[in-house]
């Protein structure tokens, strides 16, 4: 029947807001270092840095004792579960120093993409099976927000409708797992930036695929306040011969955004989605200037796009 359904506890769902407004908060976005061991071994390796867990801890160690600059640009950090249980160098845990720092720490909680048997070559995100249990644990160990990430592309007939249905529903399962633990839910449906399409395909395929993941979310009773949203910005496929400005695509984000995020979420923390570290800047100044409403934070939620100066900088060296 419907109306029968109830949200969180009031103070959890104070807490969850409270969380997700902090992690928005103006001027400040989130650094995500939550690289899987395979993704830092091909980051490693592009410096020739051999890929051992102490290389990675030493890496991760740089990145969360930098300057104090990053107290007031970087609201919050995604961990992978194996950086969340590593220390610095004098014994201190990496959790302890993010919120030393004021600095909220996250968790990437799905275990990657697997097939979806029936469609050309699409995949759905798997993990969802302890996801409840692991979200209370990572709560106990000081990790006060989550990621989820799903995968959809364009090719001529994708995304297909299972695809898009697929993964909506996996997200919402995933925010409600997340809030019952009391852990803010950044909920990311990346559509990818490979192929040829132009930009008005882009912008109507986003549209789509976050309809349905809002749709999803409110059939499931997501509490929208304590949740983010972690979309790409709407670009042209990276094959695509025609040239977009950043008026082009912050116009075509903006509108996708106004026509499918509901104003209760607090903020949208844009992947960088393979761009370089000017695009990704560039384009967030412009879709951050373009005008109309905007009653979101818009935000960052980087990792190359932060990382690869530093990275090629630091070359493996002991911190």
């Amino acid at each position: 029947m419907a109306g029968h359904f109830s949200y969180p506890p009031p103070e959890m769902m104070k807490e969850l807001k409270a969380t997700a407004e902090a992690i928005v908060a103006p001027g400040k976005g989130i650094l995500a270092a939550d690289e899987s061991t395979a993704t830092m071994g091909k980051r490693l390796q592009g410096i020739g840095v051999e890929n051992t867990e102490e290389h990675r801890r030493q890496y991760r160690q740089l990145l969360f004792t930098c300057g104090e600059q990053m107290n007031s640009a970087i609201s919050g950090v995604i961990l992978f579960h194996e950086t969340l249980y590593q220390q610095a160098d004098n014994g201190t845990p990496f959790v302890k120093i993010l919120e030393n720092r004021g600095i909220i720490p996250g968790i990437k909680v799905d275990k990657g993409v697997a097939p979806l048997m029936g469609t050309d070559d699409e995949s759905t995100t798997q993990g969802l099976d302890d996801l409840t249990k692991r979200c209370v644990q990572y709560r106990k160990d000081g990790c006060r927000f989550a990621k989820w990430r799903c995968v959809l592309k364009i090719r001529p007939h994708c995304p297909s409708p299972l695809a898009i249905l697929e993964n909506a529903n996996v997200l919402a399962r995933y925010a409600v797992c997340c809030q019952q633990a009391g852990i803010v839910p950044i909920v990311e449906p990346e559509v990818l930036p490979d192929g040829d399409h132009d930009l008005d395909r882009a912008q109507k395929v986003t549209e789509e695929v976050l309809a349905a993941v809002y749709k999803a979310l409110s059939d499931h009773h997501v509490y929208l306040e304590g949740t983010l949203l972690k979309p790409n910005m709407v670009t042209a496929g990276q094959s695509c011969t025609k040239k977009y400005t950043p008026a082009d695509v912050a116009r075509a984000t903006v509108t996708t955004l106004q026509r499918t995020v509901p104003a209760a979420v607090p903020g949208i923390t844009f992947l960088s989605g393979g761009q370089s570290e000017e695009e990704a800047s560039v384009n967030l100044d412009a879709i951050n200037k373009h005008p109309g409403k905007k009653p979101w934070a818009l935000t960052f939620s980087y990792g190359r796009a932060l990382q690869a100066s530093a990275l090629k900088a630091w070359a493996g060296r002991l911190a």
